[in-house]
């Protein structure tokens, strides 16, 4: 694009040249340099970057309570016609452009260059308190390997404490108190924990140390990062498969319950599951694909991956539920014995007898049901899907529900020691692809001198991410993770998703596209990647994101607090968000998303001084003639 000049006529040719000049200069040159070492460290990077934690304490969380097999319905539609264009249609610009988040968008038109500043910003955001998880999970790898295991038992030196740890259990203690120290609600901050501080700053420098040299030192870790929590899992499942209990946990999972899919939450949460899932618009994607070989086959990759992040989500949901089952028989036996020593002791205060010696849980019930019926109503009775129901997710799951099965394992220690190793690898691989999805986009816009190398500048930006991510290690900081998981990692995603689609599809157009991947494929895109790209994808799109800004205006944002005041403790306290937290809570969300309208209102206002013969290269080439 060029501007008449003054007299109304078109630059010459060598002042066509010239501006040429000045925009390639513009461009980065380091992607078409840079290239994967081979095939299996590009598609292990990608795999890594879109199986992460996710699929292994989201997607069973939600198949359990939607459901259970039924929820794979809504799952496979959006994966089929959601997730996989989407990653399809990522791969393939990137790889087309060469080009990172923001040169490929500002490639297809100038005035899309926000969406990739979006992409960055959201990437810089989520890399934040990502890591943040990453730094709990080093806290408890670390703890794993004492004997015994500090969330196995409650402190005995301090008498407040002891009677919290009573009051829940050691291991909800260990969470809440021990780790987190945790304070009663989010306006209250507390001090900065050193010892997450401590995990933090090593989160950080592994980060720092496996992108010292780019994907030349990232390609390299991938093969221990994406493998290893695959060796760990199938482990895991081995041995869950043999644990008492485990089928019950299996069957708890997969039985489907129809009626559920007549719910609209159910399809909401599996669209987002899936599209989060598989990384979508975090710009990693795109940046990873821009290294690839020119007729590198996109389409094959994109199913590959895809099927392989669901297979992965189904794979842990064996595994996981499998140890929740074990654990949820466990809780039983131990329901049942409290039942029948409490209806011994009822039986002495009311002087009646309990034939037998040896009581069963079973007999007992069936023999107050008849003969001491008020017996029966003040005790509870045990049931197996009582247990099997008290399912958790994200870090309830990991750091709670999981870390009790594993004490009720065992060699308790070594399962830990897997578990959190497993979790750390899953996280480290989905932070690679997050945090080049930042660092791409600084050497695209050419933020970082020439004389700062490589190291320094990567080691700049994560020592940067490590200072905002201190938030995260203050007693109110996990609140904050909730937040800006809630709200970074969310609508502006959808937002990004929806631009990209409508500019390949509609601004690029859907046959050049089409045309592209001809040429580097030598296959022409069918019709049903047309139709999703054109059509169905951006309708889903929409769709989700109007449900979900419907849903959060519908419902007031709450968040849980653990207070040990609170009448009904161990049970979290609902508490709604402060007003200021809220407006925080929206600028999150807007602080991304307003580059989009102001990058191209700028264009509009280049386009305009164009039109008005005001020439922005005009006083750099006459510069460039005189000193020729």
């Amino acid at each position: 694009m060029f501007c008449k000049n003054t007299a109304g006529e078109k630059f010459s040719s060598i002042e066509l040249n010239m501006v040429k000049n000045v925009e390639l200069d513009e461009q980065t040159g380091e992607g078409d340099e840079v290239k994967w070492d081979n095939k299996v460290q590009y598609l292990l990077t990608i795999i890594g970057f879109a199986v992460g934690l996710g699929n292994i304490w989201r997607f069973p969380f939600l198949c359990q309570t939607y459901g259970g097999g039924a929820f794979l319905i809504p799952y496979g539609i959006s994966l089929v016609f959601e997730g996989l264009p989407l990653l399809y249609l990522e791969l393939a610009i990137g790889q087309k452009l060469r080009k990172g988040s923001i040169g490929v968008w500002k490639e297809i038109s100038p005035f899309m260059g926000g969406v990739g500043i979006c992409s960055m910003m959201i990437s810089f955001l989520v890399s934040l308190f990502y890591n943040s998880v990453l730094a709990w999970v080093l806290w408890y790898f670390y703890n794993s390997f004492k004997n015994p295991l500090p969330w196995s038992q409650c402190p005995a030196n301090d008498t407040n404490l002891t009677l919290e740890c009573t009051k829940s259990t050691p291991v909800n203690f260990f969470w809440y108190r021990k780790t987190l120290n945790i304070t009663p609600d989010i306006e209250t901050s507390g001090s900065p924990q050193w010892w997450l501080v401590v995990c933090l700053a090593c989160a950080w420098f592994l980060i720092f140390i496996c992108f010292i040299r780019g994907i030349k030192s990232m390609g390299k870790a991938v093969y221990v990062t994406t493998t290893l929590p695959y060796v760990v899992l199938t482990i895991f499942l081995g041995r869950a498969l043999t644990l008492p209990g485990a089928i019950d946990g299996l069957v708890y999972l997969f039985t489907p319950d129809w009626e559920v899919l007549k719910n609209p939450h159910v399809w909401l949460d599996a669209a987002t599951q899936i599209f989060f899932s598989l990384s979508v618009a975090f710009g990693g994607l795109i940046a990873f694909s821009s290294y690839n070989n020119q007729h590198n086959n996109c389409e094959n990759d994109a199913l590959l991956v895809g099927l392989i992040n669901s297979g992965t989500s189904l794979y842990a949901s064996i595994a996981i539920f499998s140890i929740l089952g074990f654990k949820a028989n466990n809780d039983l036996e131990n329901c049942q014995d409290d039942y029948v020593k409490m209806a011994m002791e009822i039986a002495q205060q009311h002087n009646f007898e309990i034939p037998g010696e040896d009581v069963k849980y079973n007999w007992l019930v069936e023999y107050l049901n008849t003969t001491y019926p008020q017996v029966t109503a003040s005790l509870q009775e045990c049931k197996l899907s009582t247990f099997l129901d008290q399912s958790a997710s994200g870090t309830g799951l990991a750091f709670i529900t999981f870390t009790q099965a594993v004490l009720e394992m065992p060699y308790s220690q070594l399962w830990a020691v897997l578990f959190f190793l497993m979790l750390f690898s899953l996280g480290l691989s989905s932070m690679f692809g997050t945090l080049e999805g930042v660092l791409n986009p600084i050497r695209e816009l050419k933020l970082v001198p020439k004389w700062v190398s490589v190291e320094l500048w990567t080691g700049i930006v994560c020592l940067t991410a490590f200072g905002f991510s201190l938030l995260f290690t203050l007693g109110s900081g996990n609140y904050w993770v909730e937040v800006f998981n809630t709200y970074v990692g969310s609508i502006p995603l959808l937002i990004v998703a929806f631009f990209e689609v409508i500019g390949v599809s509609y601004i690029h157009g859907i046959k050049r596209f089409s045309n592209d991947i001809f040429l580097m494929t030598g296959k022409t895109p069918n019709l049903y990647w047309k139709i999703c790209w054109t059509v169905v994808s951006p309708l889903m799109l929409l769709a989700v994101l109007i449900a979900f800004v419907a849903l959060e205006a519908k419902n007031p944002p709450q968040f849980g607090t653990w207070n040990p005041d609170y009448e009904l403790f161990p049970q979290t306290q609902a508490k709604p968000y402060p007003g200021w937290v809220v407006a925080i809570s929206v600028l999150l969300c807007a602080l991304p998303v307003i580059a989009i309208p102001i990058v191209a209102l700028y264009h509009c206002f280049k386009k305009t001084a164009c039109r008005l013969n005001i020439n922005p290269y005009r006083g750099a080439l006459e510069n460039s003639v005189q000193e020729q």
